[in-house]
Formats: structure tokens, C-alpha cells, sequence
């Protein structure tokens, strides 16, 4: 038997938490098997270690929400799907549970939370990015980072920009735009748009990250395959003190003539000494997206061997 003590910073944050009669604490207490206690503006929780870890990370989720301007807390309790072994690293806005699902995935969250620098190497679906987003909102969650940065190289892959219709934002939202997937899922759209509005969340093309230093924040580079070695070198100087850095790409879809020049491929030998840095691999096994994408894969790997 354990106790955990949660203490709110703000009583009309415990009023929405607790409920009338403390009614959401005894909804709390009969998922997790948990005794709760509130006194003032302090919850203690009581009970067996991994019932007490569960509870206390579902309320401390709660609490984020009733910060942002969540108002009716017992659905969002009600509808919840726990993870029963407290393995989850952040629930959707829906209350899902995000995790790891396969080997590679469940290194990379390690490697996420031991390192401070990452490189996920590996094809499309396997969950790069979105579990890295997640990594990053578990963070801002725990107050261990003030911001998330997300990146990526403007490349042209058969279009010419000048040839799209408007300005420059214009022309590059569209490459920006699959990054803001997984923070619909995870925030929500409601919360993402006003993160994304008070500068929280940043997502900006990888050019405009030059002569920025990077501090207290998050910062994903994705598509790093079609980074030059010079890009490369200046993104992964931008990082400031209280800072982590998340590198994901598919050597395999690089979009440059010359494949080889590629900075991804390029920094794993360049960097392969330094042991504060960690490369995780991911392979076709991992792909989680629609069966049949895990079969194309393949068969491209097939087509390539052939082919060279």
C-alpha cells in the first residue's frame, strides 16, 4: 500500500475536479480501486502502487483539462478506457489510451525518455511521429517543457511551388499540414487551435528554424530524409538548454536526385560516437497503418533489391 498527495493550485479547479459531494473522486476510486481523499485544495490517494500510479496520472490528465477550459469532468470519467497497467503515455481527448504496440515502438518511448536527442529511422505507419507528439504532450502536460516545435523541409516532389496558387504560407501549409494530424487526435482540435494560437504548439517549415535557439522546448524534425547535410547540422544546433530533439524519416522516400547526399543518411555515421544520442530502427514489421500498406512496403523492398 502507497499514497500519492496531488495538490491543485486553484480551489475552482478543484471544485470542477471533484464534483458535487466529491462525486468524480468516488467515480475515481471505484475504476482504479483507489481510496481518494480531498481536503482544501489537496487530493491524497491510497491504495496499492500500480492502482495509486494509474489514478494519480488520470487525475493529474483531469487536471490539465479543467485548466483548459474543460467544464463537465464525470462523461469525460465515465467514457475513460484506462490503461490497466499504466504503460500509457498520454490519453487522447477522448480518453484513449496512447502506447506503444510493438518492440521498436516500446524502445523508442524509452529512448524518449532517457535521451535527449533521438533519431526514428524507418518507413511510413510505423508511428514516428504521432508517438513522438505524444511524448512531447506528456511533457508540456508535466510542465517539463514550455513549448513544442515541429519542422519539416519544404521539398518539392513533382510540383513547383511557384506554380501553387497564393503566398509563401499558402504554398507551404499544404507540406505542414500532416503534422497537425496527430494533435487533432491527442488535444483535440479545440485545444490545438488555441495552443497553435498562443505559440504553445509551432509548426514551421525547416528553413525558418535558422538563427532561432531553441530552449525549454520540444522539437521534432520530421521527414528528415530529405534534409541536406547543412540543414541537418543546423537543426540539430538549434537546441537550447531544457531542450529535447526527435529526428524521424524513411531513408527509403527520399526526393533529392542524389539519394546519397541526404542528411539522415549521412548523420548516423557522423554522429554514431557520440553515446547522449540514440537511433532507433523501425522495419515493415512495425507498420500499424491499414494492412494492406504494410504488403506495398514490402513489395517496394522487393522491387528496390531487384532493381540495384
Amino acid at each position: 500500500m502507497i499514497t500519492k498527495e496531488i495538490y491543485l493550485s486553484d480551489s475552482k479547479d478543484a471544485l470542477a475536479l471533484f464534483g458535487q459531494y466529491d462525486a468524480n473522486l468516488r467515480l475515481l476510486e471505484k475504476r482504479f480501486n483507489v481510496k481518494i481523499y480531498a481536503r482544501g485544495n489537496e487530493i491524497t490517494i491510497k491504495g496499492r502502487k500500480k492502482n495509486v500510479e494509474n489514478a494519480e496520472k488520470v487525475i493529474n490528465d483531469i487536471i490539465f483539462k479543467v485548466k483548459n477550459g474543460e467544464e463537465t469532468i464525470k462523461p469525460i470519467i465515465s467514457g475513460m478506457q484506462f490503461a490497466k497497467e499504466g504503460d500509457a503515455i498520454v490519453t487522447t481527448d477522448r480518453g484513449r489510451p496512447i502506447k506503444p504496440k510493438t518492440e521498436s515502438q516500446k524502445k523508442y518511448v524509452e529512448a524518449m525518455n532517457e535521451y535527449d536527442m533521438v533519431f526514428a529511422i524507418g518507413p511510413a505507419g510505423t508511428g514516428k511521429t504521432f508517438l513522438a507528439v505524444a511524448q512531447a504532450i506528456k511533457l508540456l502536460k508535466e510542465n517539463r517543457i514550455s513549448r513544442i516545435i515541429l519542422s519539416r523541409p519544404i521539398v518539392e516532389a513533382g510540383e513547383k511551388l511557384g506554380f501553387l496558387p497564393g503566398d509563401f504560407y499558402e504554398k507551404v501549409n499544404p507540406y505542414l499540414t500532416p503534422l497537425y494530424d496527430a494533435f487533432y487526435v491527442i488535444l483535440g482540435p479545440h485545444l490545438f487551435t488555441r495552443y497553435k494560437s498562443e505559440s504553445i504548439i509551432d509548426i514551421v517549415p525547416l528553413a525558418y528554424m535558422r538563427g532561432r535557439t531553441l530552449e525549454d522546448a520540444f522539437v521534432i524534425l520530421d521527414e528528415a530524409q530529405n534534409t541536406t547535410l547543412e540543414q541537418m547540422k543546423m537543426f540539430l544546433t538549434r537546441l537550447g538548454s531544457g531542450s529535447k530533439a526527435v529526428i524521424t524519416g524513411d531513408v527509403t522516400q527520399i526526393d533529392f536526385e542524389n539519394k546519397k547526399s541526404s542528411g539522415l543518411v549521412l548523420i548516423s555515421e557522423i554522429l554514431a560516437s557520440i553515446d547522449q544520442i540514440k537511433f532507433v530502427n523501425f522495419s515493415e514489421e512495425d507498420v500499424l497503418r491499414h494492412g494492406i500498406v504494410k504488403k506495398i512496403v514490402k513489395a517496394f523492398e522487393k522491387w528496390n533489391k531487384k532493381a540495384s
